[in-house]
């Protein structure tokens, strides 16, 4: 048991020393970065957080990865509700072939739906917009989202889906008031991935915007300046854009393993 113990510590010490690390270099100037190895602070400053709350330039980068995170959610798992319980309920021509062919778009790498998805929003309109990075993220976090709804939809009896119909309700009714509290944890494992997948993307994020729509995640590559790179700027950035996966795992974090599992545990 202390042999577990103690293993458990040092796993949980090895993960925490990055973050640790990391807000360490965020209280501390850039002055006292450079100079040596420093376990705490020996002037604590607050001096980066407040450049990132004061400059549009960093802020604003906050609030467009948000935004373009919350769209591509709501859309990942708006579209795929309806496609996962049609896989779950029911039997077509190439229903397999056509569930295959939705995760291999997940398989592919963002790199390769860069330059089609730069020409063809810069044709349309809507390059260096929220919409463009969260339309191009729903290529890969529909399909993630349809797999994990339909393992959880698949565990739920097809029973309820008569009983309601022969109680008179219509399908709409019986999905949203009956059926989608049943698989909410699902819903919630599966908006998790959805988030987590927009949140840290980098490629498409940056090569779909330029300055209005640019996310956090290319701002914090472009610290370089005359003097060097800002590293106690760069790592309250770091820390900040942890907070909201943070909150987002704190909410989910008992649905987490069923997610894993496709909802049959």
């Amino acid at each position: 048991m202390r042999g577990r113990t103690l293993v458990m510590i040092l796993y949980l010490t090895f993960l925490m020393v990055p973050i640790y690390w990391l807000v360490n270099m965020s209280l501390k100037t850039n002055q006292e970065i450079t100079t040596g190895l420093t376990l705490w602070p020996h002037r604590i400053t607050f001096e980066n957080y407040r450049t990132i709350f004061t400059d549009p330039s960093w802020y604003g980068g906050y609030i467009n990865s948000l935004t373009y995170v919350a769209i591509n959610t709501v859309i990942s798992v708006g579209l795929a509700l309806p496609a996962a319980y049609a896989f779950s309920r029911y039997r077509f021509l190439g229903d397999k072939h056509l569930f295959f062919w939705l995760l291999s778009n997940r398989m592919a790498p963002p790199a390769v739906f860069a330059l089609p998805f730069f020409n063809l929003y810069s044709a349309v309109g809507l390059f260096d917009t929220p919409w463009a990075v969260a339309l191009a993220h729903c290529l890969f976090n529909v399909p993630l989202a349809v797999w994990i709804l339909e393992g959880f939809m698949s565990g739920v009896p097809r029973e309820i889906d008569e009983t309601a119909a022969i109680d008179g309700y219509s399908f709409p009714r019986f999905f949203v008031r009956i059926f989608m509290p049943l698989i909410a944890s699902g819903i919630g494992v599966a908006a998790f991935f959805c988030f987590m997948f927009s949140w840290v993307e980098l490629l498409l994020a940056r090569t779909l915007t330029s300055v209005n729509a640019k996310p956090i995640a290319a701002t914090m590559t472009r610290t370089v300046s005359a003097s060097g790179m800002d590293w106690g700027l760069l790592a309250a950035a770091g820390v900040l854009t942890i907070v909201p996966g943070a909150l987002v795992i704190w909410f989910v974090r008992n649905y987490i393993a069923k997610g894993f599992a496709l909802g049959r545990v």
